[in-house]
């Protein structure tokens, strides 16, 4: 039985991406024909397009009356990109830090995870602490949209080029093919409304099936459901970014790799917990202060091994990595 609900879980897994993936072609489609600008669409769309598993899968586990489920997607995740993700990437060749990224970018996604740690501190998340987030979430893409303004600009004036921030998943999703290329832009619109249409039948069904069967495997083999939030769900929601970032780093492109990671930690914990919270307001019971605690550490690691030389060198890269090993071994002891 516990094989078949696996299996389930798997397949609510991929059901889940590729419907993140038609949503978001057909979104930025749909945007495209209506003259909206690449670069907004980029870090609006396809941002949140990317960030729709963790978001639906946490939406649909507090729903059901799984708070420690959602939350702890939320948080494991962010452990599992802050130490695994950039830990491997590093690994695959050393990650080059800009400044703007060490002085910018990193503190924000430590700031947004020590906030989260603080309203959650009474072992709940209500929707007053939701709205902060959300109101957070908004001014931090009025800093990035205006950001990429200026960096447009500067790109057009032929300035620096390969400019490292949490906008570069946006970047790469266009050069990879998640923003519409020139057949995405040609695409009709009653083909990109199916794609929407598809997509969100395919996000639902799919978080359904994940959370269901992600539920009863922790029910079987007896351990909470935060548990199985912070390790079974948070490593499947994030097998994207992981991919995202492995591949850009075997072609010789680590760096976008923390900008992946930075920019999913962030709409992770301000836009998914937030939206979630105003929803529906959750109260924790098996998310603990060392879980928050564990996220707010991997935040710092990352950003303390990024002041040496702004490089992230490999024996950095297996630190981080042994980290995460240590992190999920003491979960696991503790069941």
């Amino acid at each position: 039985m516990i094989v078949l609900n696996i299996l389930y879980i798997i397949a609510g897994i991929a059901i889940v991406l590729v419907g993140a993936d038609k949503l978001t072609e057909g979104a930025a489609a749909v945007a495209t024909k209506f003259k909206v600008p690449q670069i907004v669409i980029g870090l609006t769309i396809v941002a949140i397009g990317t960030s729709m598993p963790e978001l639906c899968v946490s939406l649909v586990s507090a729903l059901k009356g799984t708070p420690d489920l959602a939350v702890g997607n939320v948080v494991g995740s962010n452990v599992f990109n802050s130490f695994l993700i950039v830990g491997i990437t590093a690994l695959v060749a050393p990650m080059t830090i800009l400044h703007s990224t060490v002085r910018k970018d990193i503190p924000f996604a430590l700031v947004a995870s020590v906030l989260l740690l603080l309203l959650c501190l009474d072992g709940s998340l209500s929707r007053i602490d939701s709205i902060i987030l959300l109101l957070l979430f908004a001014v931090f893409m009025r800093i990035t949209l205006a950001g990429a303004k200026a960096k447009k600009e500067n790109e057009n004036e032929g300035a620096a080029r390969g400019e490292q921030s949490l906008l570069e998943p946006s970047r790469v999703a266009s050069e990879e093919g998640n923003m519409p290329n020139e057949a995405g832009r040609e695409m009709a619109m009653w083909k990109a409304a199916l794609f929407i249409l598809a997509g969100l039948v395919m996000l639902i069904f799919g978080s359904n099936l994940f959370v269901d069967n992600a539920t009863e495997v922790a029910r079987i083999i007896g351990v909470s459901e935060a548990v199985t939030g912070l390790t079974i769900v948070a490593m499947g929601t994030s097998m994207p970014e992981l991919a995202t970032s492995v591949v850009a780093a075997k072609k010789g492109n680590s760096g976008i790799a923390i900008g992946n990671v930075l920019g999913s930690n962030v709409f992770n914990i301000l836009l998914i917990l937030g939206t979630t919270g105003v929803i529906c307001p959750m109260q924790l019971n098996g998310i603990t202060n060392v879980d928050f605690s564990a996220m707010v550490i991997s935040m710092f690691m990352l950003w303390l091994f990024s002041f040496t030389k702004y490089k992230i060198e490999r024996w950095e890269g297996a630190v981080l990595t042994l980290a995460f090993i240590g992190y999920v071994s003491w979960l696991i002891y503790n069941v």
